[in-house]
């Protein structure tokens, strides 16, 4: 059959011209725990962007299936199942969001937990590295999608509004004596992070009581309490130095709140600008009902 030069070209160009404009570029999401993953969904469901969710299973909240474009569980470890999942769903760049537990990779019969792939396990086991710290592991993951065409943003591109203001955001503001635990906690969690070992450290009369690392903030916060008895004591959460916003930016909300209150803590005191803070109305609502202080500062507060 004869056909007419450049006639395919044109027949596809007036169909495309009939669908109307493209649409936005789907966004692959790598969700583990905790409310962020949802913030991000529903951000870029309201913008009109396509999200393909892969849901890390036992930690990703299930309302992502109802939000999500696409939603997929990761059952195992498959860095195979990630790379395909995305690229079927046409995903150039993705994001993840939430927290990872951490703890778990290192629970006995831990390959028999996770089942990983060989992408995986080459991965983990003989990719070069200095340490197994986040950034060590996750600046890897990056480079290992990169090479595969999938390029990493930074959840906060599409929800920069979720980092916290200047100020005082409760009734209660902080102490004196208070502040002089923020400012001696403050230069020690900076110095955590610079050490990529945790973001948090609870403080009481100036003396450490906790320091977050592998297990979590809220997990940290109630070792503080139990350490001092429950009785007032101050949570300092801030950025590692030169923050990679791609990931574990630093996260409180609703949770953190409920945590401080049955361990006894007093105040939050978190770093303007750098930290997320969920579902603020609730959360102040909430600190203002136990009589929480939480404080967010631009740089440690002078004394």
């Amino acid at each position: 059959m004869l056909s007419v030069p450049g006639w395919t070209g044109l027949r596809d160009a007036r169909r495309r011209e009939a669908a109307g404009p493209p649409g936005p570029r789907p966004v692959g999401l790598i969700a583990c725990a905790g409310r962020f993953p949802i913030a991000f969904a529903e951000k870029a469901r309201e913008c009109g962007v396509p999200v393909v969710c892969v849901g890390v299973a036992g930690m990703a909240d299930p309302a992502l299936k109802r939000i999500c474009t696409e939603y997929h569980t990761l059952n195992r470890a498959s860095l195979g199942f990630l790379l395909r999942t995305f690229r079927r769903g046409g995903v150039e760049r993705w994001t993840m969001a939430g927290k990872f537990h951490k703890h778990l990779l290192y629970q006995p019969w831990r390959l028999f937990q996770f089942v990983p792939d060989w992408r995986m396990v080459r991965f983990y086991f003989y990719r070069k590295r200095r340490a197994n710290n986040d950034d060590s592991l996750l600046l890897g993951l990056i480079d290992e999608f990169r090479a595969h065409g999938l390029e990493c943003a930074s959840p906060l591109d599409l929800v920069p509004e979720l980092l916290v203001r200047d100020g005082v955001l409760t009734r209660r503001k902080p102490t004196a004596a208070e502040q002089r635990d923020i400012s001696v906690g403050w230069a020690l969690a900076r110095e955590m992070g610079r050490l990529d070992i945790g973001q948090s450290v609870m403080v009481r009369e100036r003396a450490v009581l906790a320091v977050e690392a592998i297990e979590g903030t809220d997990r940290a916060i109630e070792r503080a309490g139990e350490l001092c008895s429950r009785s007032g004591f101050v949570v300092v959460k801030v950025a590692k130095p030169g923050q990679d916003r791609r990931f574990d930016v630093p996260t409180v909300g609703t949770q953190t709140i409920e945590t401080m209150y049955r361990s006894g803590a007093r105040v939050l005191a978190i770093e303007a600008g750098q930290t997320i803070l969920l579902d603020e109305a609730q959360t102040v609502a909430l600190a203002d009902r136990y009589g929480i202080s939480i404080a967010a500062f631009e740089a440690a507060p002078a004394v």
